[in-house]
C-alpha cells in the first residue's frame, strides 16, 4: 500500500512521493491466471483496488501470529452459501478467532447442519404463487416452507434438553448449538457445511448482537413460554467481547477486524474499544487494522457506512493506525469469496487460538484490570 508524503522537502520529492505507486499497464488477460494474480495485477483502481489493498491488508498483516482477528457478519449470506464456501474455510484455518453474527446468519447456517436444501432461483417471480406452492424466497434463493418448519421443530428439541435450561452468553448458547449442529452433520454425511459446527471444533466463539431478532430469537422465546430453554445475558456478551480484544492488547499484540456488511454486528465488534476506554476507564487506543466491504453511504447517518475515521472519534480505530483501514464498497458476496480464496492461497494456516475455552480467564483479567484502575 502506498501512502503519499506531502510533507516532503522539496516539490520534487513531493511529486515523486504521490507517483511512487505501481504503474497501471496491466497484461492482457489469457485466461489461465490464478485468480490471486488477476485480483493483484488488474484490480488496479477504485473499489477494485479497495478490494486487493483490503486482501493484502488481511493477509500480511491481520494474520500475523500476534493478531486477534474479529469477524462481523450481516446481511443474508449463509443462506447464498459463504457460510460452506467461505466462513467454515476461514475458521478451520485459523484465520478468524471470534466471530459476531447476526441471529439470522446463523438460523439459516442451521438449514445446512441439517442438510435442508436451498435452491438457486430467479429474483423475477410472483411472491403470492411462491406463498400458494409454499416456497419462501430470500431475493433469488428459494427454498421448501418445510425447511423453516422442519429447523424450528428440531432446534425447538434442542432448546428444551437440560444443557440449554440456565442463563448464559450467546457463546455458550452458540457453542452448545454449534455440538448439535456438528452432530447433525456427521449423521448427514456432509461435514463442513455449518458455520456454527465448525466453530464449535474450532473452540471460536460466536456471539449475536440482537439474539431476539431471528428465528432462533423466536424460537427460544417460544420454549419459554413452558418456562424452558436458556436466559441470554446480552451483559456477558458486552464484557467478553471486550476481553477478548484487552487480552490481545496487553499481550503485546494487535487486534483486527474484519467486517462483512455493517449493522448492528458491525458495532458490537467495533465498540468493545470504547466499553475498554470510555465505559470501563482502561487505557487503550482502538482496534489496529480494520476492513470492512459494504454497499451502504457514510453520509446517510447509517451505521453501515461509518468510515474507519469517524470510528477514530469514538476510540474504536487507533488513529495512528489508519493506513491500515480499508473499506470496499462493493457486495459481500462478490468480495468475501475473493477474500477467502486470496487468504487461503497466500497464508499457512494458523494455529487455533480457541479463545472460547479462554472464556473465563480473559474475563478474570479484564474485572482485574477494571477494579485495579478504579479503586
Amino acid at each position: 500500500m502506498t501512502h503519499h508524503r506531502p510533507d516532503a522537502e522539496s516539490p520534487d520529492d513531493r511529486k515523486a512521493a504521490y507517483l511512487s505507486g505501481q504503474r497501471i499497464l496491466p497484461a492482457a488477460l489469457t485466461g489461465s491466471e490464478p485468480l490471486g494474480g488477476v485480483l493483484s495485477e488488474t484490480f488496479l483502481a477504485y473499489n477494485a483496488a479497495r478490494l486487493r489493498e483490503g486482501c493484502d491488508l488481511f493477509t500480511r498483516r491481520m494474520l500475523e501470529p500476534d493478531v486477534t482477528v474479529g469477524m462481523s457478519l450481516a446481511g443474508a449470506l449463509t443462506p447464498a452459501g459463504l457460510g460452506a464456501s467461505c466462513i467454515v474455510p476461514l475458521i478451520e484455518a485459523g484465520f478468524v478467532d471470534w466471530i459476531v453474527a447476526t441471529g439470522a446468519n446463523l438460523y439459516h447456517d442451521l438449514h445446512f447442519a441439517f442438510d435442508l436444501p436451498l435452491h438457486v432461483g430467479r429474483r423475477h417471480v410472483s411472491d403470492a404463487d411462491l406463498r400458494a406452492s409454499g416456497v419462501v424466497r430470500i431475493y433469488d434463493i428459494l427454498f421448501d416452507y418445510e425447511v423453516l418448519a422442519e429447523t424450528d421443530r428440531r432446534l425447538r428439541t434442542m432448546l428444551t434438553g437440560p444443557e440449554f435450561d440456565r442463563a448464559m452468553g450467546s457463546a455458550e448458547f452458540h457453542y452448545l448449538l454449534g455440538a448439535r449442529a456438528d452432530e447433525a452433520e456427521t449423521e448427514a454425511g456432509r461435514p463442513g457445511a455449518s458455520v456454527l459446527a465448525a466453530a464449535y471444533r474450532c473452540g471460536v466463539p460466536v456471539y449475536t448482537s440482537s439474539p431476539g431478532d431471528s428465528s432462533i430469537g423466536m424460537n427460544v422465546a417460544a420454549v419459554a413460554l413452558d418456562g424452558h430453554g436458556p436466559r441470554l445475558e446480552l451483559s456477558r456478551d458486552v464484557n467478553e467481547t471486550a476481553a477478548i480484544v484487552l487480552a490481545a492488547k496487553r499481550s503485546g499484540g494487535k487486534s483486527g477486524v474484519l467486517l462483512m456488511g455493517g449493522g448492528s454486528p458491525k458495532n458490537f465488534v467495533l465498540q468493545t474499544e470504547p466499553q475498554l476506554q470510555e465505559v470501563l476507564g482502561l487505557q487503550e487506543s482502538g482496534h489496529d487494522y480494520f476492513f470492512q466491504v459494504t454497499d451502504a453511504r457514510p453520509d446517510t447517518g447509517g451505521l453501515s457506512g461509518a468510515t474507519p475515521h469517524e470510528a477514530v472519534s469514538w476510540g474504536k480505530v487507533d488513529p495512528s493506525r489508519l493506513p491500515d483501514a480499508v473499506v470496499c464498497y462493493t457486495d459481500t458476496t462478490i468480495a468475501l469469496p475473493l477474500l477467502t480464496h486470496y487468504g487461503l492461497a497466500n497464508h499457512k494456516k494458523r494455529q487455533l487460538r480457541r479463545l472460547y475455552d479462554q472464556r473465563e480467564t480473559l474475563m478474570e483479567a479484564l474485572v482485574r484490570e477494571y477494579y485495579t484502575h478504579n479503586t
